[in-house]
């Protein structure tokens, strides 16, 4: 606690975020006043440096207007991203600087990069915050940052920044704010007190590739921030049913960024690191970011298909199930197919590979199984657990509640019936969900309009000649 005091009589001082560093813009070998350019000049810098960070999502924080204080924080999406209420928010997403003392062989802001440098003070970034809240632009701050001087300096300044904005320019609005790696644990819980979510950077999946592509870092330093944040969260949750008024310590939760195809981890591997931060540090999200090389070096991969984005796609996916529809990781992906399949989302492909449990019948099915149905989501579940207390479902009602026939139609019955007669053969279903030419066609109500044939039954493992069409036609079979 002494430590802390003395930390904050410090942060809190007039002249506090004014030196060197303040205003500061270089490149590499160049000294330029930090005067000459403008604060729209920086913030063009400060914005295009945090586009590869992608830690914005829903607040999943609920601070309304007090009458006093500038903006709230109704639970909903930040940085564009759709809330559980619906509404899209979006962020003002920025570097408090890129100047770093590290040098990650991924990272744009490196220090041995020669590109413009800048640096904002905490009261300018205030400034834009509010007067980009005014206009309407933003209903929210996303603040990262480079390692300045030091993690301990970086911490400070972030630290006083949100006090800034929340005491002096009096916002009350969503803050999403990075905590650094090697910080000072005061430093990290005194600013987890004046944001609303807090998130610690992975960097890469493993320790291994942190080791060939960021040397620097280490393992150890980022989830001891992660753990602290943990611990916080829940003494907080303690001391608000005590005391009703008690501040709150990083309402929104915590998450983690890691990036994708930098290294060589397979599908299953970071599944499973995925798995594990969520069981072990309740974190809220876990995002995935597609690897854009931006520097030249030996240790990078070529990519000359360019960024993995259908795979950072299926991940997202992949680790939607684990959060949302029970899933675990073994049993989306093994050692023996560590890959997603590209062609098929991984409810799909996890489907297709255990069809002993399907069809499903969704007048009687639990709700935990009709939530593994492809096309079938949570919401969809719900209505189907609901709709069916009532009247015995048919195929067009599930259309109406929002079952995806298309993929569902493969998987399921109704009152005993499929849609209609289908082989439940793996081949058969993923040659019908990944080729557009062999897929069923569906009209507005959900049912196909093509031709039924004697050979739709799915007994013949022939297909018919051009004689045997000839002779159904004309009544011959």
């Amino acid at each position: 606690m002494e430590m802390l005091k003395v930390i904050g009589e410090k942060l809190h001082t007039p002249d506090f975020g004014q030196g060197r560093e303040s205003g500061s813009i270089r490149a590499p070998g160049a000294v330029i006043d930090g005067n000459s350019m403008g604060l729209m000049e920086k913030l063009g810098i400060l914005t295009d440096s945090a586009k590869y960070d992608v830690a914005c999502t829903s607040s999943g924080v609920d601070r309304r207007g007090n009458g006093r204080d500038l903006g709230n924080c109704v639970k909903a999406g930040i940085c564009h991203s759709f809330s559980s209420d619906g509404r899209c928010i979006s962020l003002l997403k920025i570097l408090m600087t890129n100047e770093c003392v590290y040098d990650c062989k991924y990272c744009i802001n490196r220090k041995s990069n020669d590109v413009p440098r800048a640096t904002f003070t905490p009261d300018e970034i205030c400034k834009l915050t509010i007067e980009f809240y005014r206009r309407n632009y933003i209903e929210g701050l996303f603040l990262s940052s480079g390692i300045f001087e030091s993690p301990m300096r970086t911490m400070e300044l972030l630290y006083r920044t949100l006090y800034l904005l929340r005491n002096k320019y009096r916002f009350n609005g969503y803050v999403h704010v990075k905590a650094i790696p090697g910080a000072p644990p005061e430093l990290i819980q005194m600013t987890g007190f004046l944001a609303d979510r807090m998130s610690v950077n992975l960097e890469l999946p493993t320790a291994e590739g942190l080791r060939e592509l960021a040397p620097s870092k280490h393992r150890r330093n980022i989830l001891a921030p992660m753990r602290q944040i943990q611990n916080g969260i829940q003494a907080n949750q303690y001391d608000l049913t005590v005391y009703r008024h008690a501040p709150k310590f990083v309402a929104g939760g915590q998450s983690t960024q890691m990036i994708i195809g930098a290294t060589g981890e397979s599908d299953y591997q970071i599944l499973h690191v995925a798995e594990s931060l969520y069981q072990r540090f309740d974190l809220k999200r876990v995002f995935y970011s597609a690897f854009v090389k931006v520097n030249e070096d030996k240790a990078l991969p070529a990519l000359p298909g360019g960024p993995p984005l259908k795979r950072e796609h299926r991940l997202y996916q992949a680790d939607w199930l684990l959060r949302f529809y029970g899933f675990q990781a073994q049993e989306l992906l093994d050692e023996k197919r560590p890959f997603f399949n590209i062609l098929l989302d991984p409810k799909e492909d996890w489907a297709v590979r255990h069809l002993e449990q399907f069809p499903v019948e969704v007048n009687r099915a639990p709700y935990e199984r009709l939530l593994r149905v492809p096309g079938i989501g949570v919401r969809s579940a719900q209505r189907i657990v609901a709709a069916r207390r009532s009247a015995r479902l048919r195929f067009e009602d599930l259309k109406r509640i929002g079952v995806v026939m298309k993929r569902a139609l493969y998987f399921i019955t109704c009152g005993g019936r499929m849609m209609y007669p289908t082989r439940l053969e793996e081949d058969y279903i993923v040659r019908n969900l990944t080729s557009e030419k062999d897929r069923v066609q569906f009209g507005s109500d959900g049912m196909s309009y093509r031709q039924m044939s004697l050979f739709d039954d799915g007994q013949y493992s022939l297909q018919p000649d051009s004689g045997d069409t000839y002779r159904v036609v004309t009544g011959q079979i």
